[in-house]
């Protein structure tokens, strides 16, 4: 039996690697003066740690079984394939209501008022960072 709690530490340590260690090739700078691998290496970092911790934690309670709903999968992935559709051909505001929306249904109940309430705080954080940060997201 595979013990999911300890699968997710490791998928979560080997996701921090893959992005940790490239990011060492970029000069990291100073915490004043950051440098282009600075931020990537030490979000790795605190992944790695979460990673550490998880695979710990399942070591001390009851392992829990692996298993894989395939549906779920599905409904993900086609989620995402609607968000990059509606925002290429629409816009990102339209593609974020889709996402939300359809991701949805991987869960294990379907709320329109959370979703709703989800998609509205996503769309907030959009607007923040494009009009905050002047990051260019093609929302409207």
């Amino acid at each position: 039996m595979i013990n999911r709690n300890i699968l997710r530490g490791l998928v979560l340590m080997a996701l921090a690697l893959a992005f940790g260690l490239p990011s060492v090739n970029y000069s990291l700078g100073a915490l004043s003066h950051a440098g282009p691998g600075l931020f990537p290496f030490m979000v790795s970092c605190m992944l790695f740690v979460i990673g550490v911790i998880t695979v710990v934690r399942a070591r001390l309670v009851a392992p829990v079984a692996m298993n894989f709903q395939f549906r779920n999968i599905a409904v993900i992935l086609g989620s995402l394939c609607g968000f990059a559709l509606a925002s290429h051909f629409v816009n990102m505001a339209l593609g974020i209501v889709v996402l939300v929306f359809c991701s949805g249904f991987a869960g294990t109940s379907y709320s329109v008022v959370r979703n709703i309430k989800i998609a509205a705080v996503l769309l907030a954080i959009a607007f923040g960072f494009q009009k905050i940060l002047g990051v260019n997201l093609p929302l409207f």
